[in-house]
């Protein structure tokens, strides 16, 4: 089943684009999260992990390719570690974990990779500048 939907939503709305993760997004899903530079993909994992009760630092793992958050909610950051990279250090294993994997700048090809081992993906976009975010949420799950 294909769903697809789309939120504006500032900064201060993320409990809106949360929600809608929560209710539309199977419990166990890899989410590929799509956006230029500085669009706010970390700040809607800060918000995701805040919701799940997570109450320390949530940062990019830009240099550690992987943080956990609480004991389900798992922030990958693929932006120097290429697919052959992720592979070879054992992170596909680490999919395999109960909960919701993450990923910043994951390529299209990783996410059919992925679909073809039976992983459950989505997608979640986010465009726009200053405040406002428009976030397109996508899933065949």
């Amino acid at each position: 089943m294909h769903y697809e939907k789309k939120i504006e939503a500032s900064v201060d709305e993320l409990d809106r684009v949360v929600e809608e993760l929560e209710k539309s997004l199977p419990q166990n899903a890899v989410i590929f999260l799509k956006g230029d530079l500085a669009a706010g993909k970390t700040t809607l994992v800060k918000a995701l992990a805040r919701s799940r009760g997570y109450t320390k630092a949530v940062t990019s793992p830009t240099f550690s390719i992987q943080h956990i958050y609480g004991d389900d909610l798992y922030h990958y950051d693929l932006y120097q570690c290429p697919n052959d990279r992720f592979f070879a250090i054992g992170l596909l294993e680490s999919l395999e974990e109960p909960g919701w994997h993450l990923i910043e700048w994951g390529d299209d090809s990783l996410r059919e990779l992925l679909s073809k081992y039976g992983f459950k993906t989505a997608v979640v976009e986010i465009t726009g500048e200053n405040e406002s975010r428009n976030y397109r949420i996508e899933t065949d799950a």
